[in-house]
């Protein structure tokens, strides 16, 4: 029996700048390569594809059992607390034998303070 399908997905704002949508696209290739019992993907929240709900379709549809997903966002504002949650609400009521698991935004992460205070040294 194959072990369920398990996506990492990362989760931004989404730029008019194309470089910037590509930057986030690469974050997730280097990523693949440290978390190899994941499929990882990104999607953004607006201005940029894949929109979250094509994401998560997307991964549904390939067979995914687990998403966990990352929201590349510095804080918790509106987007983190609210838009993103309500996405993966609605995606969760239509596939509710899918485990979607938002993880906490990025600065909400004890290492945080760890990089930034190195970021601050290496000046």
């Amino acid at each position: 029996m194959n072990p369920p399908v398990s996506y990492f997905l990362i989760v931004a704002h989404g730029s008019r700048r194309i470089e910037a949508n590509a930057e986030i696209a690469a974050l997730a290739c280097q990523l693949q390569n440290c978390l190899p019992r994941y499929t990882v993907r990104h999607a953004f929240l607006e201005l940029a594809q894949p929109s979250i709900p094509d994401a998560l379709e997307k991964a549904i549809a390939e067979g995914a059992a687990l998403i966990q997903i990352l929201p590349y966002f510095l804080t918790g504002g509106v987007h983190v607390t609210t838009d993103i949650p309500e996405i993966l609400d609605a995606t969760q009521r239509r596939h509710p034998r899918v485990t979607l698991r938002q993880l906490p935004h990025c600065s909400a992460d004890a290492g945080w303070i760890n990089w930034l205070a190195q970021k601050a040294t290496d000046l």
